[in-house]
């Protein structure tokens, strides 16, 4: 029957609108947990502030599409997720990170004593450097010149075989990690070529703080996806990029955690290294018996002692030679080079001549450096912030070493760089 005309419509009800089934299979507005392989695996960053609209999944590099991941894996090596920017402190999450967890150790130093903010007012170039030396050794007329055009030569002397280079001392705080830093910077900008520094420090290396991070990863995680890394993009992933060019491998700031990289870990790393990078350059810890040390000494091409202009630094790095020479390494430590680093302004009391003397007799040639406040800074090391005197200590440090690259190809003559290392057995001693 029809309605009266007086009558009142009954009130609609909403009606709920179905919920949207999430895009990863799980209950609405809820991401699903991370599988166990990749819980833990910030690659040293947090995660960010989940945002209130539905999440998108991000496109990600899947080895596993190349067909470059094993089928039947237990468990898989974590990928490195795409950089994010590091959150300033008025950043909600940099407010949010939990002290106890979260973040991981270590970022909130590198947010809080980061280099733009510790720094002044950023320095003026000391030099116009255009690579190729650039302008520092045109005093002194054509015999100058001509010595600078033949170290640049040897520096560019082409590599045919992985040459590592290890930096080592006895006594920390006299300028190995300045020192590996500086060189490899100084080898990438004369040789445009891949140039790669690892951190083998066992107690916290500062490597990873000489130039601006890229990454989070560290050497632990390179380990972790050795099996999987087979082209030069695949490790480049895990490398922070200096402006010269220069790549660094940053260790883990916890010690507990940096101790677990031990010999047969460096020399898988070296293994796999070694076919995409010809020169590698290793930033070793203080002391000479731990784990990693075994393999720095064994496979290395070249060392560099670090010595400071003092009496302790002098006595420590002579040491340090007594060690090697005794242990079956007397024919790395014939051909070895000795830095004599000024990480400090000295009084003028100390002979230096006399601390070169000392090691010449030695080793196969000594480099003084002298103080630079770019460098004593301990930021990121930049060639054309450094004083003139400075860089070209470097320069000539850079010749020193390349000097050795045909003796260690004319030994492995079978060793093309992109093939696989064998390791160098130290000289038996009578």
């Amino acid at each position: 029957a029809p309605e009266p005309a007086d009558a009142v419509p009954a009130p609609v009800q909403p009606v709920a609108p179905a919920p949207q089934e999430s895009p990863f299979g799980g209950p609405p507005g809820e991401l699903p947990p991370l599988p166990p392989a990749f819980e833990n695996q910030g690659y040293g960053f947090p995660p960010p502030a989940p945002a209130p609209q539905q999440p998108q999944p991000q496109p990600q590099y899947d080895p596993r599409s190349a067909g470059q991941w094993p089928a039947g894996q237990g468990q898989q090596p974590p990928q490195p997720q795409p950089h994010q920017p590091q959150p300033q402190p008025h950043d909600p999450r940099y407010a949010a990170a939990p002290t106890g967890g979260g973040a991981p150790l270590g970022y909130t130093a590198a947010v809080e004593l980061s280099s733009d903010r510790l720094l002044r007012n950023k320095q003026k170039p000391k030099s116009n450097n255009n690579g190729a030396g650039g302008g520092l050794f045109r005093f002194g007329g054509k015999a100058a010149e001509a010595e600078r055009r033949r170290k640049l030569e040897l520096i560019r002397t082409p590599v045919m075989s992985c040459y590592r280079i290890a930096v080592i001392s006895l006594k920390g705080g006299v300028g190995k990690t300045t020192t590996t830093t500086a060189l490899g910077a100084t080898l990438a900008t004369e040789r445009q070529d891949k140039i790669l520094a690892i951190d083998a420090n066992p107690d916290a290396g500062t490597l990873g703080r000489r130039v601006r991070r890229e990454t989070g990863a560290t050497i632990r995680d390179l380990v972790q996806a050795i099996p999987y890394l087979n082209s030069y993009m695949d490790i480049r992933r895990f490398t922070s990029q200096a402006p010269s060019g220069l790549e660094i491998i940053a260790n883990d700031v916890d010690p507990a955690v940096s101790t677990t990289f031990n010999d047969e870990d460096y020399r898988r790393v070296i293994e796999t290294l070694g076919r995409q990078y010809p020169i590698i350059l290793t930033d070793s810890g203080t002391g000479l018996l731990y784990s990693a040390m075994r393999g720095v000494l064994d496979l290395a091409d070249q060392l560099i002692i670090i010595s400071t202009p003092s009496v302790d630094g002098a006595s420590s790095a002579s040491t340090t030679l007594d060690w090697l020479s005794a242990h079956g390494y007397a024919d790395l430590v014939s051909r070895s080079l000795t830095v004599i680093s000024g990480v400090r302004e000295t009084a003028k009391m100390i002979k230096i001549e006399d601390i070169v003397q000392h090691f010449e007799t030695r080793c196969r040639g000594v480099v003084v450096v002298p103080f630079d406040e770019h460098l004593a800074a301990g930021a990121e090391v930049d060639l054309d912030m450094m004083r003139p005197k400075t860089r070209e200590a470097y320069f000539n440090l850079s010749a020193l070493v390349a000097e050795d690259f045909l003796r260690a190809q004319q030994q492995a003559p079978q060793n093309h760089w992109g093939a696989p290392q064998q390791p160098h057995q130290p000289q038996p001693q009578p």
